[in-house]
């Protein structure tokens, strides 16, 4: 659990939020970049499967944390937390757009259009997806005090969680949580979904590519 979630699902989050247009990626002439996409697709799977090992371990009784108590509180809310997260993707609708038109040709589709059944599936996992991690801490930390611990590991995962934090702030002062409707679809007015606000607190959207450098954008 402590590595799914303390190292694992940080990461995802990271590549989610912050990869979606890749320092000299030359956006938008290039559009719709995927290794943000199988980054935080393979982590969060990843996770899941150990999270339902950690279920396993303590169904079985193969470990002494049992599930009562504040330690159990906080791992139960985050295993029903990750499958409404499994869930919620698996129901998030169709993608559409210039890439993968719909079986009559147009370009229809919940991703591309921004369908009620998109906007609630990106408020819900975006939402849902922070508060497993800020539940997962807790569970992580109050696991740690339960088995009283040797000092080196909560020292360890603290300076862990710090440099992520300093990760985050640092790319979010850069301007790289960038809307995912823009990182696949650019910025062009014709696209429907440009036409809202972006979804998540501290997403940007970007105007078409001026003379800026790389390396301006993204200093």
């Amino acid at each position: 659990m402590v590595l799914a979630w303390g190292f694992m699902v940080p990461i995802g989050v990271l590549a989610a939020r912050f990869y979606k247009i890749l320092p000299g990626q030359d956006w938008p002439r290039e559009l719709d970049s995927k290794p943000w996409w199988i980054t935080h697709r393979v982590l969060h799977y990843a996770a899941g499967v150990l999270t339902l090992w950690g279920i396993y371990l303590v169904a079985s009784g193969l470990t002494h944390f049992g599930s009562s108590g504040t330690h159990g509180l906080f791992g139960w809310s985050v295993v029903v937390l990750v499958m409404a997260q499994i869930l919620g993707g698996w129901l998030r609708g169709t993608k559409g757009g210039p890439t993968d038109l719909a079986p009559d040709g147009s370009l229809r589709g919940d991703h591309y259009d921004m369908t009620p059944r998109r906007l609630a599936f990106e408020y819900l996992h975006k939402t849902g997806g922070y508060l497993a991690i800020l539940v997962a801490c807790c569970a992580i930390i109050s696991g740690l005090w339960r088995v009283n611990a040797p000092v080196w590991m909560p020292l360890t995962i603290l300076g862990w969680w710090m440099f992520l934090m300093l990760a985050f702030v640092r790319l979010q002062r850069q301007n790289r949580a960038v809307d995912t409707y823009q990182a696949i679809w650019g910025p062009d007015h014709h696209h429907p979904g440009n036409a809202r606000r972006p979804i998540g607190i501290g997403i940007n959207r970007r105007g078409p590519r001026s003379s800026v450098t790389h390396e301006q954008e993204f200093r």
